[in-house]
């Protein structure tokens, strides 16, 4: 029995005939610890100063979408619900931010514009008349004797843009994309319909003033078909840029010292009319109206479309007509106007604002920054 176990052990040594030890008692199993349950995952919200990551859900990201490392990634996007004069109430926002803004903003308005006009000034003397006194040329081109003037004052005032997108992102850490409208971009559809409302009325309201004070004598102008290319060319731009300083950038910024929009609706209205220099109060008093009326628009409608497309319309227009009758230097220099042709102006831009406020109601167009998408 004990040969057959040796044959039959696995160990050479017991297989030789030494003695097989005894069997060492086998340990017992070690309990199996039963697993801990999963944690439930948290839910995935998106922090709101994180921009959204490719492939993550577009209801988790914030208004409107960012392109990763974009320009917006270190900017305040306005929150769901605001009117455009709130538009700059964002996080981070503080009365002093809105008055340093405001300073810097008047301040490049006067340093800019008038360095941008006469270099252009001074460029056409050096380059087309040199033999001219430039004291004399200046004279001229301030008054609109010659289109240079005009030029430069269109594309001096222009510079108010640049100065609008410079302030918002450095001032108010805000995208200036948000000037444009609660939507951030310009409705196209609406501004197209503005500015054609906006040729009618003044049109209506020259009818009305012909039958009142005669028809004008058409003599053209001088130089009018310089005139005019300018005029078509830089008009518009002039007209918008003044649109976004006035009723875009002073409407927000002093917007978001208080929640009342009537503040800054009026105090920007104010400014405007006081920029336009010497003035009888009936012309103040027009500029004032057309001011007022201008924001009242962008606070309803939630953008500048129906303001750009009104003051585009009248400039264009005044000067057209200004050139069609030899009247520019005329119109450049206007400094008072009877309050009857204040009635008219007045009574024009009223006419335009309802058609625009019920053309706005018509295409249901945001008054507010929409929810996310």
């Amino acid at each position: 029995m004990n040969e057959k176990r040796r044959q039959r052990s696995g160990n050479p040594a017991v297989r030789g005939g030494a003695t097989e030890p005894p069997a060492k008692p086998a340990k017992p199993p070690r309990p199996v610890k039963a697993p801990k349950p999963a944690k439930p995952a948290p839910p995935q919200t998106a922090r709101p100063s994180e921009p959204r990551s490719f492939g993550s859900s577009p209801r988790l990201a914030k208004r409107p979408a960012p392109v990763a490392g974009g320009f917006d990634d270190a900017l305040s996007v306005p929150t769901a619900g605001l009117t455009y004069p709130q538009l700059l109430r964002v996080p981070g926002s503080a009365w002093w931010r809105a008055l340093l803004g405001v300073a810097l903003g008047l301040l490049l308005f006067m340093i800019l514009t008038s360095v941008i006009n006469q270099a252009i000034v001074f460029g056409f003397w050096a380059i087309g008349s040199p033999q001219t006194p430039y004291a004399e040329f200046v004279d001229a081109a301030t008054k609109f004797l010659n289109p240079v003037g005009m030029l430069g004052a269109n594309l001096g005032l222009a510079t108010l843009i640049v100065i609008c997108a410079v302030l918002l992102p450095i001032v108010h850490r805000v995208n200036p994309r948000w000037l444009i409208s609660v939507e951030s971009h310009v409705r196209w559809r609406y501004f197209g319909i503005c500015l054609a409302l906006g040729v009618v009325a003044p049109v209506l309201i020259q009818g009305l003033a012909t039958v009142v004070e005669g028809a004008p004598v058409f003599r053209l102008n001088e130089n009018f078909w310089l005139f005019l290319i300018v005029i078509i060319l830089t008009s518009p731009l002039q007209a918008a840029a003044e649109e976004v300083f006035f009723r875009g950038y002073l409407l927000q910024a002093l917007g978001s010292v208080t929640a009342n929009p009537w503040f800054g609706i009026v105090v920007s209205s104010v400014i405007f009319a006081l920029f336009h220099g010497v003035q009888n109060p009936a012309l103040f008093v027009d500029r004032l109206a057309f001011g007022l009326l201008a924001a009242i628009l962008v606070w309803r409608t939630g953008g500048l479309e129906a303001g750009i497309g009104a003051h585009i319309a009248n400039n264009v227009l005044a000067y057209l007509l200004a050139g069609l009758t030899g009247t520019i230097a005329a119109t450049r220099g206007i400094r008072e106007i009877g309050w009857e042709n204040a009635v008219f102006d007045v009574v024009g831009f009223a006419l335009f604002a309802v058609l625009a406020l019920l053309v706005a109601r018509k295409l249901k167009i945001h008054r507010t920054t929409p929810p996310a998408p």
